[in-house]
């Protein structure tokens, strides 16, 4: 049977509500695509499905596809196998894109490579480059790891420390020449990595994706001025660095511990606004609106809103 588009819709339904500007033109630069996926409420996000949700009166023009291990190769070079998932990306938004007037989904794609393989990665970034319908902007390899058995590393189970590793910065050096940006997808504990990486490439454009992953889970349950506090300081520090960017968005994922699937009725945005107001702010104050990007991280973020 065919993975079903969402399982929460019913529980939306309960906290309706209107967009504000419904003309303000908006491109969302981080959302996912996939045919089949564990996640717990979405386990298919196509097109159509993607279309439903913005359908809900605001104005996006256009999107950002984000990696998310989907229709990798299957046969093949194991470093040539990501390249599936950008062949997938174009046909699975062609034909819509095409229609006048359309929201262009997947405008830009930001694909994978593991950097890990050295200076191998130029030709798979190549690659990446020529099948991506000139869309390919970036790269993302997760990062995220954290030695707590109650946080879930990212799916690739990347090493501890991997953004200072010397094998994966080989890889890394190559994607300034491309005009390549690199997103990182981390805990808030290795943001000061995110930012020895940063300091180091200061010619290739960085984008921290979901606020640098403040958790609220595990050993950080309960310590959510703690978490800030730290998160502050190493946020400082990373925004000295001009290259890097801040996407704001993705902290309604279970790892951030907030709990909203756990209520009864869904969050409005004024309690989500009162929640993360001072995640919001601390980081528009320290990088500037220029250097901020809001992203809805659908539909990993469906989970709560």
């Amino acid at each position: 049977m065919a993975a079903q588009p969402s399982t929460n819709q019913a529980w939306f339904n309960l906290a309706p509500e209107t967009a504000l500007e419904p003309d303000l033109p908006i491109c969302d630069p981080h959302h996912h695509l996939w045919h089949k996926w564990s996640h717990a409420v979405q386990k298919r996000y196509l097109v159509e499905d993607m279309l439903a949700d913005i359908s809900g009166g605001h104005n996006i023009v256009s999107t950002v596809f984000i990696e998310c291990g989907e229709s990798f190769r299957a046969t093949g070079p194991e470093l040539h196998r990501p390249l599936g998932e950008t062949e997938f990306v174009v046909a699975e938004t062609e034909a819509h894109n095409a229609k006048p007037g359309a929201t262009q989904i997947a405008a830009g794609i930001v694909a994978t490579v593991d950097l890990r393989i050295g200076d191998v990665a130029a030709d798979v970034l190549d690659q990446h480059i020529a099948l991506g319908d000139g869309r390919v902007r970036g790269i993302r390899r997760g990062a995220f790891w954290h030695a707590s058995p109650a946080i879930a590393n990212h799916r690739t189970e990347p090493p501890e420390g991997l953004l200072l590793r010397e094998d994966f910065r080989r890889g890394f050096r190559h994607l300034a020449s491309r005009k390549l940006s690199f997103e990182i997808w981390c805990a808030h504990t290795q943001i000061r990595e995110a930012t020895d990486l940063a300091r180091a490439f200061p010619d290739t454009i960085i984008v921290l994706d979901h606020f640098g992953g403040p958790c609220g889970i595990g050993p950080y349950a309960g310590k959510a001025d703690e978490v800030f506090a730290d998160w502050k300081l190493a946020i400082d520090d990373l925004a000295k660095c001009p290259n890097v960017m801040a996407k704001l968005g993705g902290l309604n994922m279970e790892v951030n511990g907030f709990g909203w699937h756990l209520k009864p009725k869904p969050p409005s945005s004024a309690e989500l606004c009162e929640a993360y107001r001072r995640y919001f702010d601390h980081t528009i104050a320290r990088f500037g609106v220029d250097r901020c990007m809001f992203e809805s991280n659908f539909p990993v973020d469906k989970l709560s809103c």
